[in-house]
């Protein structure tokens, strides 16, 4: 029996329990890994309260780090004793043992710490996937990215200006703000005292831009496609503070013929060779120190409901993880 964090009905960080399970001995295409070190995301938050609907009970986590302790039988992509590291379906990150498919885990190189990988395979391959392929922004280029004092976008405010890319920020504090421009962003809009679309249209010189990148989602919506020039993009990649609500999609001819995407990581890393080229290029931006992986809160395992509670508080920063 190993332990884990379960939820065995949906509702707030409460549901949230430690319970004894049991991880049996990995079958064809699994590895079993003890965790060194697991994720925190947002992600977590939306299952647990029903709006991405799991069968319950359901072990929480999407994303962690640990070391290869046994392999199934036709297992080549890992072996015991390697260090490892994983996001994607199905949950069950929160735990201090697991079973996963050992085709979609990536070996963690020399100079990358469990706690750091832990951390960015869900963030930091979401900001490869959403500036090389959602939109591949190019050098000269001006970007807005929302909440980006969180963990996405500080390793996007660095990795875009690593690229040669201008970056507007939006934050919902004073706090946030420094810790932004630290990170390279060139423009900080504190949203709770500041219309960030009309911001957005005086630094543009009233142009707008060709790219949003937005995970809040209902309260910055309608501004976010005010940001847009004609013909522009709204990647809409979060819900932190709600749904989109329903919208007549005429709206978007009237604002430009504007486009819309709701991208997922899921989908951009199905292939093993796009896991592999995604995780390479994440690791190498951050093993050359242009993107900082910062771990700025830690907590015990039995702890995860005050996690939770302090990301859907915006109590936290950068990148949290769970210690088993």
């Amino acid at each position: 029996m190993t332990k884990a964090i379960r939820f065995h009905k949906t509702g707030g960080p409460e549901v949230l329990q430690m319970d004894d399970v049991a991880v049996p001995d990995p079958g064809p295409n699994q590895a079993r890994i003890r965790h060194t070190a697991i994720g925190v995301n947002f992600i977590d938050t939306y299952q647990r309260t029903g709006l991405y609907p799991l069968p319950l009970p359901c072990v929480a986590g999407n994303e962690g780090a640990g070391v290869v302790e046994a392999v199934g039988p036709g297992v080549t992509q890992v072996k015991p004793g390697d260090r490892v590291a994983y996001t994607g379906a199905p949950p069950g990150a929160y735990a201090e043992a697991r079973l996963y498919a050992a085709d979609r885990l990536v070996k963690i190189p020399d100079g990358i710490s469990d706690e750091q990988a832990a951390s960015m395979m869900l963030k930091g391959m979401t900001v490869w996937y959403l500036i090389h392929r959602t939109y591949a922004v190019k050098p000269g280029e001006t970007v807005l990215w929302h909440a980006v004092a969180g963990g996405v976008g500080l390793i996007a405010c660095q990795w875009l200006k690593a690229k040669g890319v201008t970056v507007i920020g939006t934050v919902g504090s004073d706090a946030k703000a420094a810790l932004a421009k630290s990170h390279g962003c060139d423009h900080v809009i504190v949203y709770t005292r500041e219309n960030f679309a009309e911001r957005v249209k005086a630094i543009t010189g009233g142009k707008g831009l060709a790219v949003v990148y937005d995970s809040v989602g209902k309260t910055t919506w309608d501004g976010s496609l005010d940001c847009l020039r004609p013909l522009g993009l709204m990647v809409s990649f979060g819900n932190a503070s709600g749904a989109v609500p329903p919208f007549p999609v005429g709206l978007l001819a009237q604002k430009g013929s504007l486009f819309v995407t709701r991208p997922t990581l899921v989908h951009y890393v199905a292939a093993r060779a796009d896991l592999e080229a995604a995780a390479e290029s994440l690791f190498g931006v951050v093993r050359s120190g242009k993107v900082r992986i910062e771990v700025t809160g830690r907590y015990p395992l039995a702890d995860a409901a005050r996690a939770h509670r302090d990301l859907e508080g915006r109590k936290t920063t950068g990148s949290i993880v769970l210690l088993p």
